[in-house]
């Protein structure tokens, strides 16, 4: 009986269970409600997924999978040497249409104006006693922007990277249930009803010239930000050039899909108990929060003055686009206005603002590493 008892005994010791804090078990319930939210709610699924399959992974204790030669550590190289962000920008550039943008430059500047809640949040988390450093990556949550978040976050403080990109994730999923009352607040239902012009074609010469001159002008203006802005850019001239279909449609598909997979997981691997369950990631959350909806408001303020100065021709809630989460913030605003009226189709007016704010977040993060490193 004595030997059954230490056999049993043995291979308890042995077992998960043996391992399992009140921490792992908080941490796998978390990995739960991003399951459901993302399978249940279809919140993001293609990110929340990998995020909480990470997350859970890495919370099952004595698995090794996190230690040296293990699995996830192995695949986390991609987020600690800032790989995957940047190639998830190059997907993005492939995947997105320009036109809106070039076709009505002045977009540009409601881009500018949603990255408020970046700058608020970084005064924000100084004031909670963060460092500078700290602060940046942080501050970019407001941007809506994951692998500007990560990228940064692996630059200037990546003990934060974990809690700052499930933050940044997070609300770039909750994008349809955050930014309506925003929107609602600072529009009135006029607003929401007026139909702006259709866009002007743009020429193909127009395209292929965008991404060019775009990435020369940053790189030349703001060193820092090449990475990013390059990528995004030479994703976009895949798609424009018209000679590259084959890379593009890689780009967009098999490259992008993959990557997301492995940064989704990489990022929840970063969800360990240990690291995640502190007062610092209940601060960056609830700054990523203030930080979004202020970058919300930042955009629907500088649309509301265009509209004053454009005579009523401009709908101010293509402002509210101006975040990077493309093309999610674009379709909340044609929900909205069609909720209003039917007939109104503000996608495409939408969706210059929503990469302006790409761009815009980029440059952000550009300026802070060029500050701050």
């Amino acid at each position: 009986m004595e030997i059954y008892l230490n056999a049993l005994f043995g291979i308890y010791n042995q077992s998960g269970f043996a391992g399992l804090s009140w921490g792992n078990l908080v941490m796998i319930g978390v990995a739960s409600i991003l399951l459901y939210l993302a399978i249940g709610k279809g919140f993001e699924p293609l990110l929340l997924v990998p995020i909480s399959v990470g997350c859970l992974l890495v919370n099952l204790p004595l698995s090794g999978i996190m230690e040296e030669g293990g699995f996830l550590k192995y695949i986390s190289f991609g987020i600690e040497h800032e790989i995957f962000p940047i190639i998830i920008f190059m997907g993005i550039g492939a995947l997105t249409d320009f036109g809106p943008l070039i076709a009505n430059p002045i977009t540009f500047l409601l881009g500018a104006a949603a990255q408020l809640g970046v700058f608020i949040a970084l005064l924000g988390a100084v004031a909670l006693g963060f460092t500078v450093k700290e602060a940046a990556p942080i501050a970019i949550i407001g941007g809506a922007d994951g692998p500007t978040t990560i990228y940064l976050a692996a630059k200037l403080a990546p003990h934060l990277l974990g809690a700052t990109a499930v933050a940044a994730y997070s609300y770039m999923s909750l994008v349809p249930i955050i930014q309506p009352p925003v929107i609602r607040l600072l529009t009135t239902k006029q607003d929401r009803k007026i139909r702006m012009e259709q866009l002007r074609p743009v020429s193909k010469k127009e395209r292929i010239l965008f991404p060019i001159v775009s990435t020369v002008v940053a790189g030349l203006i703001l060193p820092a930000s090449v990475p990013l802005i390059g990528m995004l850019m030479f994703g976009n001239l895949l798609r424009e050039c018209g000679v590259t279909d084959r890379l593009s449609l890689a780009a967009q598909n098999e490259v992008l899909n993959a990557t997301t997979i492995f940064l989704g997981i990489s990022v929840g691997a970063t969800m360990d108990a240990t690291v995640f369950l502190t007062p610092a990631t209940i601060k960056i959350i609830l700054l990523g929060l203030v930080a979004f909806a202020a970058s919300t408001a930042g955009g629907l303020l500088l649309g509301q003055i265009m509209k004053v100065l454009s005579g009523g021709k401009i709908n101010p809630m293509i402002g509210a686009a101006g975040v990077s989460a493309v093309p999610m913030a674009a379709r909340v605003v044609q929900r909205i206005s069609q909720k209003e009226d039917p007939g109104n189709f503000l996608l495409m007016h939408a969706m210059g603002p929503n990469v302006a704010g790409v761009i815009g977040t980029a440059v952000a993060a550009g300026v802070m590493l060029t500050l701050l490193s």
